[in-house]
């Protein structure tokens, strides 16, 4: 049976204390949330697995040792024992390249390919004078986007990459997300 997304939640709430970061994690389910919908696909188990992604991140960062010993195998090992289903356990083990951990299934190109867009999505959003993501447009990510010095932190070969590999053209790609996030605006403070 698949863990409810109130068990995620408290896992999500018990580890990361970064409201930044859980906003990140609850934009990152919206947006797996709707591509489920529009791919015909299971909402809730991809919305576990955009939510769950990061949850291991404050505890376990990346920090130079081995990709078994960090975020986000710490997390998984963690969601294995607590019953979370292979699929979802390993699209998140697949959003971290350096895991190297394919990404065989459809929910595990999407979240790669929506992990790093949300960022995005959401530093744009922030530098707008409403500070919303309803005035957020595909054009103004894309210019953002080009510019190195805006949210650094942002991979912008994981956006290229992740649309090209869930196979949609990127501008498509980053409509639909901030569509995605428009709908969750309240929860994510955008």
């Amino acid at each position: 049976m698949l863990p409810s997304r109130a068990d995620a939640l408290a896992l999500v709430q018990e580890y990361t204390q970064s409201e930044s970061l859980r906003k990140h994690m609850l934009a990152v389910e919206a947006a797996m949330r709707a591509y489920a919908r529009h791919f015909g696909e299971d909402e809730e188990r991809w919305g576990l697995a955009g939510l769950l992604h990061d949850f291991d991140y404050e505890r376990w960062p990346n920090a130079g040792r081995s990709p078994t010993e960090e975020h986000p195998s710490e997390g998984v090992r963690l969601l294995r024992a607590a019953g979370y289903p292979d699929d979802v356990c390993d699209a998140i083990l697949g959003h971290a390249d350096y895991t190297g951990v394919p990404r065989r299934t459809r929910m595990a190109r999407t979240l790669f390919a929506v992990d790093e867009l949300t960022g995005l999505i959401t530093a744009t959003a922030l530098v707008k004078p409403s500070r919303s993501v309803h005035d957020v447009d595909a054009g103004g990510v894309r210019k953002k986007m080009k510019d190195k010095a805006f949210a650094r932190g942002v991979n912008r070969d994981d956006v290229i990459n992740g649309a090209a590999e869930l196979g949609v053209d990127l501008d498509e790609h980053v409509r639909f997300v901030i569509a995605a996030m428009q709908a969750e605006s309240q929860a994510l403070g955008l």
